[in-house]
């Protein structure tokens, strides 16, 4: 009997020493994967951290609203009206009226495809394409279950009763399916829309649809296969009968040359008061029409991006100051912000000449808006429907190049302390992410990543650069970020002066939203506009050992011999350069993501001690994480057989042990999954 007791009390030591060499086997592996990924993915802490492709503050914690939706939508479309300040998101079935402050729908209406409704299988839904504020109205279209109907909308807050009015069949406003490409514009009583006539998505043109004045549309031959972006109307107050509508597009180049891109960027414009031709020729079509090419890239270095993504306009109060924002891609999966004026648009459609056409330029030139467009002469109107083409291009270098995959584009202007209005460029990725980018100086700066979401691609963005606050749509939700996250820089006045952030000063009680008297240094992020008391706490702050840093910086690990370990501290800048110092040993930083890694692949005595993670930006160096490093010993275990004692419990079951298993699972997974 004794030994039946005796014989599994043995055999489970045996055990146990196998399990815990497995598992330290097991844990070596892993370690040695992130090592290797350390040098052929990661990336080593080294001048490719500062370039300018990388943002500068990693927003870690979202620190906006958020609204999950109850289904998840395939198509949402976002409209903003900058008079009221009001937000509508549409999607399947429904539009929301949203407060932005504290993420909360104010009203929902219902717009689901009538159950009577006969349609195709799967295509009963209601997918809202337009939202518009037309006449008296918001005015709001959708699919409609192949169907295409539009209804006007009236709030119950304005003391009006809740209440949905069928306008009128939606086709030429609203695509069949949610998939096909359209755009909506609303000026002065009358709607302007581009969306396919036919269920299969073609006869797509941009016309004028609905309103006060006659509907105009264009000649079928003026584009080719075209994609739609984006359309926006200029004022002229001084003389409102030559306003026009700017429309950008891409189409397919007729060019046959196999090195010719098969897609160029457009601007095309019309006239606002264009009524169209006379019975007798051009009845209902535009007789302004013209178009040109929209060029972003370096000529001399042939070197163009000619994939029209995304528009932004930013209106001024001369119109010739009105800046076009144009998101690019191009062939190499690189991304371009091209900035245009609308005088540098128009310089091309007044001065160039018409592309194919080599005779006397008649008078009134061809695109000229006139009052009663039904008395243009034909001469005139024969070249605008021959010849809408200008020979020169509306060219423009690039403000911003990137490899990130931009998709969408907004731009927001903020006034700094200094009193100068800053431009901040607002891109989403296609990972989920927005960059906030300033324009100024020599290159844009990326001030701040944020991640958003990593389950879905961004499928609308607008902003309200009264609240300086960002509404991105997801399939699964809406988030909205606050621009004005000064919080994120209050560490100290260096911290907050090198974020560049136009939003953001430093004052006595911390970083906050820029007040005239803050402190900033938007140009270049120099420090030395911090009060001297701060920078010699800094100071001094570098120079305290171990035992007087910050609890919060402070780790203590107690560690066995022979046992893989690494060190961990975040990363907030990607314009820093991290490193690890131990001892009188300095080590470059293993870039994993947001972290900075330090690897120990064996522990042996003269790793044990202290370890500092240090960033230097600029002039500016401070402490980010510190650890102690204590050797544990191991009981042995054929004295000891309780499991609970194991090296690897033992060794694992120090500070941050959760931690460390998520983060060192995670790398594995990572780099395993790329030997696939």
């Amino acid at each position: 009997m004794r030994r039946r007791h005796s014989t599994p009390a043995v055999n489970t030591g045996r055990h146990s020493a196998t399990e815990a060499h497995l598992r330290q086997k097991m844990m070596r592996f892993i370690f040695i994967c992130i090592w290797h990924a350390g040098y052929s993915q990661l990336v080593l802490n080294s001048p490719i951290l500062g370039s300018k492709n990388n943002p500068r503050l990693l927003s870690k914690d979202i620190i906006c609203g958020e609204l999950e939706y109850q289904v998840y939508q395939n198509h949402s479309v976002f409209f903003y009206h900058e008079d009221s300040g009001e937000m509508y998101i549409g999607g399947t079935g429904f539009v929301l009226k949203l407060d932005v402050d504290d993420s909360r729908i104010i009203e929902k209406f219902p717009l689901k495809t009538p159950e009577q409704q006969e349609c195709r299988e799967g295509q009963c839904e209601n997918v809202i394409t337009v939202i518009e504020k037309f006449q008296d109205s918001l005015f709001v279209c959708g699919t409609n279950g192949h169907t295409p109907q539009c209804w006007k909308l009236f709030s119950s807050v304005n003391n009006q009763s809740h209440e949905i009015v069928e306008s009128y069949e939606g086709t030429g406003i609203s695509p069949f399916v949610y998939t096909h490409n359209s755009i909506s514009l609303s000026v002065e009583g009358d709607l302007y829309s581009a969306a396919p006539l036919d269920t299969d998505g073609s006869s797509l043109q941009f016309r004028r649809k609905a309103g006060s004045r006659t509907n105009v549309w264009m000649y079928d031959k003026w584009l080719s296969e075209p994609t739609f972006i984006s359309a926006t109307w200029v004022q002229r107050r001084e003389d409102p009968d030559n306003e026009k509508i700017y429309i950008f597009f891409r189409e397919k180049n007729s060019d046959p040359n196999r090195e010719a891109d098969p897609w160029i960027s457009r601007v095309a414009r019309v006239c606002k008061v264009d009524e169209g031709g006379s019975k007798r020729f051009f009845q209902n079509m535009w007789t302004s029409f013209l178009k040109a090419r929209l060029v972003c890239g370096f000529p001399e270095k042939s070197l163009y991006f000619n994939h029209l993504q995304d528009i932004f306009v930013m209106h001024a109060e001369d119109r010739h100051d009105t800046r076009v924002y144009a998101l690019f891609t191009s062939s190499w999966n690189s991304t371009a912000v091209c900035n245009y004026s609308i005088g540098m648009i128009e310089e091309i459609f007044e001065n160039s000449t018409f592309k194919g056409y080599n005779e006397n330029i008649p008078k009134p030139r061809p695109g000229t808006c006139a009052k009663n467009s039904r008395t243009l002469p034909l001469a005139t109107v024969n070249i605008v429907k021959d010849y809408p083409e200008m020979t020169g291009w509306v060219h423009s270098a690039p403000l911003y190049t990137s490899n990130n995959n931009y998709t969408k584009i907004a731009v927001d202007q903020v006034q700094a302390a200094d009193q100068r209005m800053y431009n901040i460029l607002l891109l989403a990725t296609d990972s989920g992410k927005i960059h906030k980018v300033l324009e100024s100086g020599p290159e844009p700066f990326i001030i701040s990543e944020t991640q958003l979401s990593s389950r879905s691609t961004i499928q609308s963005m607008k902003l309200d650069s009264k609240k300086k606050k960002l509404v991105v749509g997801f399939s699964e939700k809406i988030s909205i970020i606050d621009l004005q996250r000064c919080q994120e820089y209050n560490k100290s006045c260096e911290d907050c002066v090198l974020a560049r952030d136009p939003y953001c000063a430093w004052m006595e009680f911390g970083c906050t939203q820029t007040v005239p008297g803050g402190i900033q240094n938007i140009i270049d992020g120099n420090k030395s506009v911090c009060p001297p008391s701060v920078e010699e706490q800094v100071t001094r702050n570098k120079r305290e050992t171990t035992s007087q840093a910050p609890v919060d910086l402070r780790t203590t690990h107690s560690v066995p011999l022979s046992v893989p370990f690494y060190l961990s501290c975040p990363i907030d800048s990607y314009h820093a350069v991290y490193t690890w110092e131990h001892g009188d040993q300095n080590s470059p930083c293993l870039q994993m993501q947001s972290n900075c890694l330090h690897l120990i692949p064996t522990m042996a005595q003269e790793n044990y001690g202290g370890y500092k993670c240090v960033s230097k930006e600029k002039d500016y160096t401070k402490v980010v994480k510190m650890y102690q490093l204590t050797e544990q010993m191991i009981p042995d275990i054929n004295r000891n057989t309780d499991k609970s004692n194991s090296p690897f419990r033992v060794n694992y079951a120090s500070a941050d042990a959760p931690q460390i298993a998520w983060i060192t699972l995670g790398l594995a997974v990572t780099v395993l999954g790329n030997f696939r």
